[in-house]
């Protein structure tokens, strides 16, 4: 199944931005947000969650915010200019900043259950998520190891869409990146990493390089599992036996992917220069360097979807919910990108489509 409308109508629409956990810092930048929108030259989003608890934040922080509950993401678009416009998703316990409640955890889940449905009928342009707390949805029975996996099904449920291939991908002007394994043991790594995986992961990075970055002939590097990528075998054996063969795999494929690099000397300034993105072998081997370089304007992208997704790179933040430190900063670079990625893809269907 497709997006329904048209791309006249797609072209107007909204972004659609979930509550993510109304307990954390989600509120705080949304409304942060919502009232820098001019100064940041931000394109117009709706609101997915609770608005008695969002308007409740506003008042805590200080904030001269009217939020106006809509029926409809087009009435949401036409109040954006001066009002937050908030399609209800009724939390079922009353919200305090910085104590998350498991009672509320199908309030949250069903944000972005709705969000992702309106960009399926063409009432969104792109979905962007504010954070969740795992351990708060699992608790009441959530299966899935976060945000990117439940994307994955939604986009078999509502789409239609087969064999989809969520990846999360960690953006910014300094680095693109992307983690092979990513919420697993440390020492379930090796055996999780398999030429196929590398294969099907990096044919899916340099596929959103070009449809949602712009970039025509996309430069991936690979990095190495072992320190100094092995060293020959001397350091472990993933490198030559598994890593090295997806490579040629992807380079007799036709695309320009190099490796496997030592990750210790890969991302310098100089080095940087030398690809586009990197696909790393685990978690923290992708994260440390890009939080390091971005840590407040890096954009968390799920690639491989049939829709644009864009988070915040970092987590609930309930230590600081409601006090008036959280910077918005993030969010900000996650509405702009998922507004360009949404514009990028539309102009691709167009092409294709003429």
């Amino acid at each position: 199944m497709t997006v329904t409308s048209d791309s006249g109508q797609l072209a107007s629409a909204p972004l659609a931005l979930t509550m993510g956990d109304p307990a954390g810092i989600g509120p705080d930048i949304t409304l942060t947000a919502w009232v820098e929108r001019n100064r940041r030259s931000l394109a117009p989003f709706v609101f997915f969650g609770d608005p008695d608890a969002l308007g409740a934040r506003a008042r805590a922080l200080g904030y001269e915010v009217t939020i106006k509950t809509v029926s409809s993401l087009a009435e949401g678009l036409a109040a954006f200019a001066t009002h937050l416009p908030v399609i209800a998703v009724p939390c079922a316990a009353v919200v305090a900043a910085g104590k998350p409640d498991p009672a509320n955890a199908a309030a949250i889940i069903a944000s972005i259950e709705q969000a992702v449905a309106a960009v399926q009928r063409g009432e969104a342009r792109a979905v962007v998520t504010n954070p969740i707390a795992k351990s708060v949805l699992m608790a009441e029975g959530f299966p899935y190891p976060g945000h990117t996996e439940f994307l994955g099904a939604l986009s078999e449920k509502l789409f239609g869409a087969a064999d989809v291939h969520p990846v999360m991908l960690l953006a910014s002007s300094e680095l693109k990146v992307v983690p092979l394994t990513v919420h697993i043991p440390l020492a379930d790594v090796p055996k999780a990493i398999t030429s196929r995986s590398i294969v099907a992961t990096a044919q899916c990075l340099h596929r959103s390089l070009q449809t949602d970055f712009g970039i025509a002939n996309p430069r991936i590097a690979v990095t190495g599992l072992n320190p100094h990528a092995g060293e020959d075998g001397k350091i472990g054996h993933e490198d030559e036996r598994i890593i090295a063969i997806a490579i040629a795999a992807l380079r007799d494929g036709g695309m320009a992917v190099t490796g496997p690099h030592p990750a210790d000397t890969l991302f310098h300034a100089a080095a940087r220069e030398t690809y586009d993105a990197v696909l790393a072998m685990y978690h923290d081997q992708a994260l440390i360097p890009i939080k390091t370089l971005a840590f407040d304007t890096g954009v968390n992208v799920t690639i491989g979807l049939p829709f644009v997704r864009t988070s915040p790179d970092h987590g609930t933040a309930f230590s600081i919910a409601g006090t008036g430190q959280a910077r918005a900063s993030s969010l900000v670079e996650a509405l702009r990108l998922a507004d360009t990625m949404a514009a990028r893809r539309m102009t691709n269907r167009s092409e294709h489509a003429g």
